[in-house]
């Protein structure tokens, strides 16, 4: 079976063209008709993570965050992500992101994902685009009944397997209408407010972004790898059981340059 085959399985889920213009979903490294051996699934694609695909005979990476953003002028390897192309090209190895085009989709997309993983009911996508209802940006969901805030705090450490949680002020001794956006999600403070959410649940909040809760809705950044782990189950999940004919692994690395004292 071909690389090709994989991906337009993958973008028949989340089609290239509903990725963000800053971004660079896609087959990055890699020839579209070579034969799969074996998938790898991760979050990120660093060199361990190449590494590890090599180790497990695996000939194809498949992605949330691109590795390549932005255009190199030069690959001589002094810089972490030279590094890795380099070495996935020495070895054949192909590199494919599915990134905001997956956050883009409600059905098996990212933040469907978390919002199953948090117990949440009743998804509908947080700010649709245009007339599109199952395309937008983040998703809305709900517990059958309200549920103590400190309780959801708690329950979120253990089902999204977060260190810590930076919060704003807890407003509200209940929550049950839940905001969601894996990954960076400020943009998406005012849409979760006037949906009526009681808390947002997100990562990358700058310091000032906190003071945008306006005593109206609770905050909760939980970190951006934290937040989006769990695409790599998603990713493994969709791929295994479409494909049977090679073997599709979840990576074992730990990618998150972020760590906590």
């Amino acid at each position: 079976m071909a690389v090709h085959e994989l991906t337009e399985y993958l973008e028949s889920i989340a089609p290239i063209q509903l990725q963000e213009a800053y971004d660079n979903s896609g087959l990055i490294v890699g020839n579209p008709a070579m034969e799969i051996k074996g998938v790898l699934c991760s979050l990120d694609c660093t060199e361990a993570v190449i590494q590890e695909a090599i180790d497990l005979k695996c000939n194809v990476i498949v992605s949330h965050h691109p590795i390549l953003f932005y255009g190199l002028k030069k690959i001589n390897g002094s810089h972490y992500v030279e590094k890795a192309l380099i070495k996935a090209i020495k070895n054949d190895i192909a590199l494919y992101a599915i990134h905001t085009n997956l956050d883009n989709v409600l059905t098996h997309g990212v933040n469907e994902k978390i919002a199953q993983r948090i117990g949440l009911k009743n998804l509908e996508i947080l700010k649709p685009k245009d007339t599109q209802t199952m395309i937008g940006s983040g998703v809305l969901g709900e517990f059958k009944k309200p549920v103590a805030s400190y309780d959801f705090l708690d329950s979120l450490k253990v089902r999204m397997q977060c260190h810590t949680i930076r919060h704003s002020a807890i407003i509200k001794p209940m929550v049950q209408r839940i905001a969601v956006c894996g990954g960076a999600g400020s943009f998406l403070i005012q849409e979760a407010i006037s949906k009526g959410a009681d808390l947002f649940l997100t990562a990358d909040l700058k310091y000032h972004e906190f003071f945008e809760s306006n005593d109206q809705i609770i905050l909760a950044d939980i970190g951006h790898f934290e937040s989006e782990q769990f695409t790599i189950e998603l990713l493994y999940g969709l791929i295994s059981q479409k494909f049977r004919n090679f073997a599709t692994h979840c990576t074992k690395i730990n990618t998150n340059p972020i760590q906590y004292y």
